[in-house]
């Protein structure tokens, strides 16, 4: 084990599906159904505007990460907002990164029970937990080509269910009744089903949903080419999941009435199953359950990159610059896999209510770092001269309103968040880890830092 630095093996078709398997996952596959319940049909319009709104983000990042491709929005945060802002900004996002993961275990528990009924959702969160550790202790090539097969699956398993559920829609296949057309999208209360609250109260799981996507920006430091890789993959990834998300829903919510929809399994199976077509369901079920191990791949990636970043920065200990002979960062994905621990525990002790609750917890984690990425952004281009700015290879559209749009945004979500029981907790956990890291930044991390400035000078 050596303090060696990462090796550079993913390449763009890597990037762009490492990317992809974080942000369709369970938000998609699992938590659509309860956004679903929350919205009815108007959580379509949510996921656009959500979409929206991710791919102001991804642009303000790919600007910083094309500039400087080999830091992370760690070091973003900490060259445009100050070293404090930087420590919270990268501990944030491995919080996001423990919860994401979390929530991920959770839904692949919830999959399991399709086959497995009487058997404990936690032992199944132990089993992927310890399985995706083993997997990201190889080297980075070979993570980034099982996640390339990963996401290509479940990408194609979409592709294919849309087709499909088109088909139903126009053929009746199994029990639909093909006189109803698309009217189920507003036959049922109409689109805005549950009112605009309702639409409101879905944001959090939108936002949830996109979470992860962000991991592009820890990718830079091991693409063979981040100039050309990180403009790509940020380019394509807003417009799939614009259309895996409001295409797929759409098409479900078409084929099922919104209301009959539940959170007991993926509506993805559901669809088939309301159909009497069992061996698609099943079939559909092996998919969730490879989407949910891809952005469980991903996140433990993506936190474990961050963590190394940090503990080179001095914001993290020093054991975390191991890396193994094949080029990882194995004390990371060590720290990842005992810290999703914390999810069997959970599912063991309140499994009926844990996945909103963790996933609303996930939520503001999210909303944060997406700040800290909009404002690291907004003030590094604020202190460019006008030739500097003429000089960017990949700068943001819209400056500076889209900025400022998304910022007004992502602050109304925190807002939401207040106003819902199941969401409030969320808000209460996540200032209690912002005090505690603020705290550990005064007593542990600032002291070392004026005497790492004071022997330099």
């Amino acid at each position: 084990m050596t303090d060696a630095p990462l090796r550079r093996g993913l390449t763009a078709r890597h990037i762009r599906f490492i990317a992809l398997g974080s942000a369709i996952g369970t938000g998609l596959f699992y938590g659509s159904a309860k956004a679903i319940q929350a919205a009815g049909p108007s959580v379509l319009l949510a996921y656009v505007i959500g979409g929206l709104v991710i791919y102001l983000v991804l642009r303000a990042l790919g600007e910083m990460a094309v500039r400087n491709p080999q830091g992370s929005f760690g070091d973003y945060a900490s060259s445009s907002l100050g070293p404090r802002a930087g420590f919270m900004t990268g501990w944030m996002y491995v919080f996001e990164m423990v919860f994401v993961c979390i929530a991920d275990v959770t839904a692949f528990g919830t999959y399991m029970g399709l086959w497995f009924p009487h058997v404990p959702k936690w032992i199944w969160v132990l089993a992927v937990i310890l399985f995706i550790g083993a997997l990201n202790m190889m080297r980075v090539k070979v993570f980034g080509e099982v996640e390339f097969w990963l996401t290509m699956v479940k990408i194609t398993a979409i592709v294919a269910m849309i087709f499909g559920g088109i088909a139903v829609l126009i053929f009746g296949f199994g029990m639909h009744d093909t006189s109803r057309g698309v009217s189920n999208l507003w036959g049922d209360g109409g689109f805005f089903a549950t009112g605009f609250l309702g639409f409101l109260s879905c944001f959090v799981l939108v936002v949830f949903a996109f979470g992860g996507s962000e991991i592009i920006g820890l990718t830079a430091a091991e693409a063979e080419d981040p100039e050309r890789t990180i403009p790509k993959a940020i380019n394509t990834v807003p417009v799939r999941i614009g259309l895996f998300y409001v295409l797929a829903l759409a098409v479900i919510m078409a084929v099922i009435p919104w209301n009959q929809i539940s959170s007991e399994s993926s509506p993805f199976v559901q669809i088939f199953q309301a159909l009497g077509v069992e061996p698609a369901a099943h079939v559909l079920n092996v998919v969730v359950i490879t989407a949910a191990i891809s952005a469980i791949n991903s996140d433990i990636y993506g936190a474990g990159r961050m963590m190394f970043g940090m503990a080179q920065r001095g914001q993290a200990p020093t054991i975390m610059q191991k890396v193994s002979r094949n080029g990882v960062p194995w004390m990371t994905v060590v720290i990842m896999a005992a810290a999703l621990l914390v999810g069997v525990v959970l599912n063991a002790a309140i499994p009926e209510n844990v996945f909103v609750v963790i996933a609303s917890i996930a939520t503001f984690a999210t909303v944060f770092v997406w700040l800290m990425i909009l404002f690291s952004q907004y003030r590094q281009r604020t202190a460019m001269s006008a030739d500097e700015q003429s000089a960017l290879t990949f700068p943001v559209p819209l400056w500076p309103y889209g900025q400022l749009i998304a910022i007004a945004f992502l602050l109304f979500v925190t807002v939401l968040m207040a106003f819902q029981p199941d969401t409030r907790v969320a808000l209460i956990v996540g200032f209690v880890w912002l005090a505690f890291l603020a705290a550990a930044y005064a007593v542990w991390v600032a002291p070392k830092a004026a005497v790492r400035s004071g022997s330099e000078r």
